[in-house]
């Protein structure tokens, strides 16, 4: 096992691995959840990575339980492509702030994965971005439930990761899921995570 792809919980993370990890441009394939040939929605979310002086996390929101797509699931900040948005990134940062009030200002621009295509209709661009402290957030408490950070070496080490099967629209679907604690992070956030982690170099698991 090279330095590149040691496990995260025995390899420190820090802002600068990340940033280089990025610039090294790895590339990703897009992620396809859905069936071939159905028209998707666009979308796009902020993954955001906090810059703590312990080491790096991930910032994710709990989605309130009256939401029509993906009531009380844990998730990134996003949402869909609207008219005036001329790219993912202003998609991002735009509903970043709105949903948890996380300015643009504290968000460093890493890059982009490639697209990740949903089960339920979406093209899910992912916007990576280092998050710099201080930062205060007031929560739209009609979409948001709680925001909470995860160590992003958790979330990226492939011993963390399960996969699971279920019937969804008549046809069996696997899926990835991260359990944390009391939170069960899965679908399209943790699929992004393991996108992620393949970008960075990590080692591969389940």
């Amino acid at each position: 096992m090279t330095a590149d792809t040691l496990s995260p919980s025995l390899e420190p993370l820090s802002a600068g691995w990340l940033r280089e990890r990025f610039l090294a441009g790895n590339g990703s394939d897009p992620v396809h959840e859905g069936e071939p040939g159905r028209a998707l929605r666009p979308a796009a979310v902020l993954v955001p990575v906090v810059d703590r002086n312990d080491g790096l996390s991930v910032l994710l929101t709990r989605r309130t339980d009256h939401l029509h797509h993906h009531p009380g699931q844990i998730s990134f900040p996003g949402g869909r492509v609207e008219e005036a948005d001329t790219s993912p990134v202003m998609t991002a940062l735009r509903e970043t702030e709105e949903e948890i009030g996380l300015a643009p200002d504290r968000v460093e621009l890493l890059g982009e994965l490639a697209d990740y295509h949903t089960g339920t209709g979406f093209r899910v661009t992912p916007v990576v971005g280092l998050v710099h402290p201080p930062f205060e957030l007031l929560l739209d408490d009609f979409e948001v439930a709680e925001a909470f950070e995860v160590p992003l070496a958790f979330l990226l080490d492939p011993a963390n990761r399960q996969r699971h099967r279920m019937e969804y629209q008549g046809r069996m679907r696997e899926y990835y899921a991260i359990p944390y604690g009391d939170y069960f992070i899965w679908g399209a956030t943790a699929g992004i995570l393991v996108q992620m982690s393949r970008y960075v170099g990590v080692a591969e698991g389940a």
